[in-house]
């Protein structure tokens, strides 16, 4: 039988998006190791596609950025570095996202970070009427419309996702 969890409390992402004015809903789920954004679509009846994963990925002179992908897409490394300039990007390990991000891997918010870094989005993301991206804890996701991404995050949209 499952349990509806309870409300979150606040968190940097939450008080960075009420900070900015930016309305959000709040779409608390059980989190569940390594289920990605799989899991969180299934608990909470929505589509993947619109599920978006906050990736913490580096540059080939280790600076961190982030990118912003549906949540049955991958990225395409090669495609991501030719578009920003840079030699390669690969991944962060966990350890070295949590420390630039603040968060935890699986709570990872592009909202309220430790450092600024350059966000990418995906551009298809930007098309989805509403998203669903990380509140800033593991089992927490909030729901917006993309638009906020670009035009209070900042994000620079980019082409790179690698069909699932």
């Amino acid at each position: 039988m499952s349990r509806k969890p309870a409300h979150v409390s606040e968190t940097p992402a939450t008080q960075w998006l009420r900070q900015h004015g930016v309305p959000f809903s709040e779409h608390p789920y059980d989190y569940v190791d390594h289920g990605g954004t799989a899991e969180s679509a299934r608990q909470l009846a929505a589509p993947e596609h619109s599920v978006v994963k906050t990736l913490v990925m580096q540059d080939d002179k280790a600076q961190p950025l982030l990118v912003l992908m549906h949540g049955d897409r991958q990225v395409s490394t090669k495609n991501l570095a030719r578009q920003i300039g840079a030699k390669s990007v690969e991944p962060c390990k966990p350890e070295v996202a949590q420390r630039h991000s603040g968060y935890l891997v699986g709570g990872t918010s592009p909202f309220g970070l430790r450092k600024a870094m350059p966000v990418y989005v995906e551009s298809s993301v930007l098309e989805l009427p509403r998203i669903l991206i990380n509140g800033g804890r593991r089992g927490f996701l909030v729901g917006l419309v993309p638009a906020v991404l670009v035009d209070t995050l900042g994000a620079r949209p980019v082409q790179c996702a690698l069909a699932a």
